[in-house]
């Protein structure tokens, strides 16, 4: 055994290790050592003679419980720390479940369903039962199961539940409680579990059999629980179940970093610890290892605006450290600028790799601006737990619409988007126009719009669905001359049905999904805009897709993913630490989210998440915000986010010409007061111009000149100062032209220089 290891740990972290006597719980701060905490204890209980066997540790994830075995295993042996039952909860739960499958009426060798199964029975049972599928959406109707199992609520009990069916009716899915009946039925019936039974019979096997229950009781006679802030409702019973005999239960958290709500976690399980286990002792990890002192003092400024926590006095013994750098950006664009050229600037100071950035946002939708940007500027990127933006499903889906209609021979494209939305045309069908295609050498799409010549054997129901689907297809065709990409773009993603079909529910996934389709909306219009700005009329879809394919084409690379700045949003940096830390969109409605509403615990949580990205900074942290962003296609001016004016200004390096507080939301409120009165004559309808909306769209390039009293020839001149909506402040470095043909260069602070044509200008002289 590794003598003195214990010598390792500062006094609370030795505290908290060292104590065994009963109920525990382990308030880690960010960055403060709490795996070493959970690896000690468990060599250190080993150590005082209790076997490997007894001893159970829970995680959230695979790699957590292979390090820490691995840890362990340097400390005592290898030979005794493959013997701890340690593993995430469903792995142990399936363990303990296989052994006692019996009793439930299962046999040992059940099948763990994945979501994909669950979702696939689930799509069977809406169609035996005649549902409609589009209101009924496997995926909703998972999520809602899930729920219900995640709070031990068995078919019967939500069939009864009076509050479970009001909310499934206002979904117009009052049948869920049928469904599930079903669903449930038929995984014992299939000797099968998914993720969620596994916690569910795992409860179920404690509750209803003492003597099973009193075994593992026996067993474990010490438990420890990793990241408990994350524990949802039946995940904290079972630890419950087998803590309730001995009391030797350890739990390790830190409700400052509780951010999964969405994923059932409840904060409630770490807060109320002390109250459900009479006794329990308190022990807080305070000093921060990963962070420099200014890093960990703004952090705590801010969570101390959170009421419902557990106190806490974070501090670091690093260096003092930078201050926290606040900027101030007039668009996305010219935010996604700012970061790359201070990436290139911190580089020329010190010798950071690109691995050593991260660039944290709220929604996954706000990677596309970054990912342009970096291309442009040689920025090596990597999009964490994700794929890149165009490499996204829905995109990808969009896109291939755009590239059948401009290219009616496009073979995978049609074979991607023939049957999304569902519209009833099978494998069958497909593998009989391919069997045709092949036999008369010809396009899929000559067979689809003529199967009766080409001899397809399918009916007339198939006949008339190829026939909508080609009509629909040829009547986006009929307006690519005319319209120009976002126009046609928009008319496409509201027509074919895609919005609406991603829209069915809120669930996290779909919302994900509709805010990356808006989000290439967004695109199109910068695209078409900054186009005629610079003189170049061409704005039409096949323009847009030939500027697609080479992002496209650049997402496929396949070297190492070691040396890149990494794009992720917020919830997927937990638990990770970078030198340099962006956090980028911190503006009302975005961060927090407009989703938290007016409700303080959603806005506590919103807070929670801040905080879990500024304490991934080791050395830099660095904030932004955009006074506006494109939504729907449409430039719209927001507010700062509240967030920035909780932190302690002592601790933020705050630019000239922005203030905290009160101030810096008069100065927003001036901004967008200002740009109402000479709103853009380039931007769109302010409305959202993809869901449901009727409104006719004008096309970019015949909109009228943009503000002639400031951008004229006449008016303007070398060495102004002017303030572009989207590339922010520049001097004007060169004018030629005249009339419509009038040219300004311009060399923008953050966006480099720009020629741009002044008819379609976006600009004011401010100097």
């Amino acid at each position: 055994m590794k003598q003195n290891y214990l010598e390792e740990l500062n006094k609370s972290q030795k505290d908290a290790v060292l104590y065994t006597e009963g109920p525990s719980l382990v308030i880690a701060g960010a960055g403060s050592g709490k795996t070493r905490v959970l690896t000690y204890k468990i060599a250190y209980l080993l150590e005082q003679g209790l076997a490997p066997w007894n001893i159970l540790a829970l995680t959230f994830t695979n790699k957590a419980a292979r390090e820490m075995k691995e840890r362990i295993a340097s400390i005592v042996g290898k030979e005794r720390a493959v013997y701890l039952w340690m593993g995430t909860f469903h792995s142990v739960f399936s363990r303990i479940l296989r052994t006692e499958s019996k009793v439930l009426g299962f046999t040992s060798n059940f099948t763990i369903y994945d979501t994909s199964d669950s979702r696939s029975l689930i799509r069977t049972i809406i169609k035996e039962m005649a549902l409609d599928d589009k209101l009924y959406k496997p995926a909703a109707v998972q999520a809602r199961i899930s729920n219900a199992k995640n709070q031990l609520v068995s078919p019967s009990a939500y069939a009864t539940n009076k509050s479970f069916f009001e909310s499934d009716s206002a979904a117009k899915m009052p049948a869920i409680r049928d469904i599930y009946r079903r669903y449930w039925d038929r995984c014992l019936q299939a000797e099968a579990m998914d993720f969620d039974d596994l916690l569910f019979y795992t409860y179920l096997l404690f509750r209803d059999n003492p003597d099973i229950l009193a075994k593992y009781q026996d067993q474990f006679k010490f438990i420890l629980v990793d990241e408990y802030q994350d524990t949802n409702f039946a995940q904290h019973c079972v630890v419950q179940q087998l803590a309730k005999k001995h009391q030797k239960l350890c739990v390790v958290g830190d409700d400052a970093q509780s951010i999964y709500s969405f994923r059932g976690a409840d904060i409630d399980n770490i807060l109320q610890f002390t109250k459900i286990f009479e006794g329990a002792k308190v022990f807080k990890l305070e000093q921060n290892y990963r962070s420099t002192q200014n890093i960990v003092s703004a952090a705590n400024s801010l969570i101390r605006k959170n009421s419902r926590q557990i106190p806490k006095d974070v501090f670091s013994e690093n260096e003092q450290g930078n201050k926290i750098q606040l900027f101030q950006a007039y668009s996305d664009i010219e935010e996604a600028e700012i970061v790359a050229k201070e990436i290139r600037e911190l580089n020329k100071l010190h010798s950071y790799d690109y691995s050593d950035y991260a660039i944290l946002y709220r929604t996954n939708a706000q990677s596309r601006v970054f990912e342009e940007v970096f291309r442009k500027r040689a920025i090596p990127y990597k999009i964490y737990g994700g794929l890149s933006f165009y490499q996204r499903k829905e995109i990808k889906d969009i896109i291939s619409y755009f590239r059948l209609i401009v290219n009616p021979s496009d073979e995978e494209a049609l074979k991607r988007i023939i049957n999304y939305p569902a519209r009833g045309i099978g494998a069958t069908t497909l593998s009989r126009v391919a069997e045709a295609a092949s036999e008369y050498n010809t396009s899929y799409w000559n067979i689809i719009s003529e199967p009766l010549t080409f001899n397809v054997d399918i009916n007339k129901g198939v006949q008339r669905k190829l026939k909508d689907f080609v009509d629909m297809m040829n009547a986006f065709k009929e307006s690519l001359e005319t319209k120009n990409a976002y126009e046609i773009g928009v008319h496409i993603i509201r027509e074919s049905g895609i919005m609406a079909d991603v829209t069915q529910d809120n669930s996290p996934e779909s919302m994900s999904r509709k805010e990356n389709i808006e989000e290439l909306a967004n695109g199109m219009s910068e695209f078409c805009n900054s186009r005629l700005e610079e003189g170049n009329e061409d704005v039409f879809l096949y323009n847009f897709l030939s500027e697609v394919s080479l992002l496209t084409d650049q997402d496929n690379d396949t070297e190492e993913d070691f040396n890149k700045v990494t794009l992720m949003t917020v919830h997927s940096a937990k638990g990770l630490e970078f030198k340099n830390v962006f956090v980028v969109g911190l503006e009302e409605k975005l961060f927090p989210s407009n989703m938290s509403g007016d409700s303080p615990r959603a806005l506590e949580e919103e807070r929670r998440l801040f905080y879990v990205a500024i304490t991934r900074a080791e050395e830099n942290c660095m904030l932004s915000f955009s006074k506006s962003r494109m939504r729907y296609g449409t430039l719209e001016f927001g507010s700062p986010s509240r967030f920035i004016a909780e932190i302690d200004d002592s601790y933020v390096k705050i630019p000239s010409g922005i203030a905290l507080g009160r101030r810096i939301d008069e100065a927003a409120s001036s901004f967008r007061k200002e740009n109402r009165e000479r709103k853009s004559p380039i931007s769109h309808p302010s409305s959202s111009a993809i869901p449901q909306n009727q409104r006719t769209l004008k096309r970019v390039g015949a909109l009228p000149p943009s503000r002639k009293t400031n951008s004229s020839p006449s008016n303007l001149e070398v060495g102004q100062k002017v303030e572009h909506e989207r590339f922010g402040v520049g001097f004007v470095k060169k004018l030629e032209g005249d009339g419509d043909n009038a040219k300004a260069s311009i060399e923008f602070e953050h966006a480099g220089t720009k020629q741009l044509l002044l008819r379609f200008a976006r600009f004011k002289v401010i100097e």
